[in-house]
């Protein structure tokens, strides 16, 4: 079963839209995610498009500040400082990667907590790792609920994840143990690589090599998550070399329309989320 996460991704903003608009038939306003830009990277620019336009169909009022690429250090942690003090904005999002000049960490620590859409604080990570409520990072949540979605059985599963960063790998982890399945987290050091993911119930790939996971990485009948994103002769494509590996896997998803709509409706639902702790 090949698994698009733009179709779940349409339900979930349909959710969040009908959800709205009660809230603005009993006389609220509405939620308010405001984004930070910095330069013209054309990834980002296509990723902040993409977030307008989901904010747009969910029923969230949407902001951009699009910053100059040689912006210095104080004005944008001004910028974003000036943004956190509105009451009226429930979300806000610095768009990543920065320009090398700039500090992502200090700049995301003018941020308050309760505002943290990308889950990306400090605060916010605690929680997550010690099991408190709170925003979960966008990627990994729309992740675990494509598996729901699609009914996989996460408790007592093997699960692989290929990836060990702090955006992806390390927080899906986790979100997966609370799940209780047993996990397994493989990076570029790691020994007989091919071996482990064999193993694997649930196999999940965020470790950005085009095409590096191919039909003898992948058990039959396993469910296989391509968090990848890269280009090749101008086309997209995943970290699984999906054409291999689609008639092995019970569930697979493509790249594009997979996981990217997915995070993009997690980012929907953490702005609601926020908005709704307010109320």
């Amino acid at each position: 079963m090949i698994v698009y996460g733009s179709e779940i991704a349409k339900d979930i903003k349909a959710e969040i839209a009908a959800k709205i608009d009660g809230y603005v038939k009993d006389g609220k306003r509405r939620p308010r995610l405001e984004v930070v830009l910095v330069g013209d990277d054309p990834a980002s620019l296509s990723y902040v498009k993409g977030k307008s336009k989901a904010s747009e169909v969910s029923g969230i009022d949407f902001k951009l500040h699009h910053l100059a690429a040689d912006i210095d250090q104080k004005t944008l942690e001004d910028t974003i400082a000036a943004i956190d003090r509105d009451a009226t904005v429930d979300g806000i999002l610095l768009q990543l990667p920065l320009p090398k000049h700039l500090n992502e960490k200090a700049a995301l620590a003018m941020i308050s907590d309760a505002k943290d859409v990308d889950g990306l604080k400090l605060l916010n990570k605690g929680k997550l790792f010690i099991g408190e409520s709170g925003p979960r990072p966008c990627t990994p949540k729309g992740v675990m609920a494509m598996l729901d979605h699609c009914q996989v059985t996460i408790e007592g599963a093997r699960a692989v994840v290929i990836g060990r960063s702090q955006l992806v790998g390390l927080p899906l982890a986790k979100m997966l143990l609370d799940r209780n399945a047993t996990v397994t987290v493989c990076h570029s050091k790691t020994r007989d690589l091919q071996k482990i993911a064999k193993e694997a119930d649930i196999l999940i790939v965020a470790i950005g090599r085009a095409k590096m996971i191919d039909r003898s990485f992948v058990k039959a009948g396993a469910v296989v998550i391509d968090v990848g994103v890269n280009r090749i002769d101008g086309h997209l494509c995943g970290d699984v070399d999906f054409e291999d590996v689609k008639d092995l896997a019970s569930i697979i998803t493509p790249v594009p329309k997979g996981v990217g709509p997915m995070t993009i409706a997690s980012l929907m639902q953490n702005t609601l989320e926020a908005y709704e702790e307010k109320l």
